[in-house]
């Protein structure tokens, strides 16, 4: 059973700094590389930090210098550091194993970044 739990979100101001965390099944986690994507009103969802299970870790453009994504392999953890956060980051918030995701996702959580 694929489970997929993530928290931590919430409203800030720009330039705040917020940190997310996913718990996630065995069946997702173990070997692969986690992810954490989002997804904006009106847009695609997007891939915005990986890592894979040996530390290996990619980020977008538009994050990178801002996000660190980190992993707990003993607790099946994945987390996601988000700092000088802008209103263009303002999304609900996803893990999932890295590209390609599988179903059925988590519910997310939604970050507000507003003044």
């Amino acid at each position: 059973q694929v489970q997929l739990v993530e928290s931590g979100g919430g409203l800030v101001q720009p330039g705040g700094s917020l940190s997310l965390s996913c718990a996630a099944s065995g069946s997702i986690f173990s070997r692969n590389a986690m992810g954490w994507y989002r997804q904006a009103p009106g847009k695609q969802r997007e891939l915005v930090a990986s890592m894979t299970s040996g530390g290996n870790t990619n980020y977008a453009n538009s994050v990178k210098g801002r996000f660190t994504i980190s992993r707990d392999n003993s607790k099946n953890m994945v987390y996601l550091q988000m700092s000088s956060l802008k209103p263009e980051d303002t999304a609900v918030y996803y893990c999932n194993k890295a590209l390609p995701p599988v179903g059925p996702w988590g519910q997310g959580t939604q970050v507000t970044v507003s003044s």
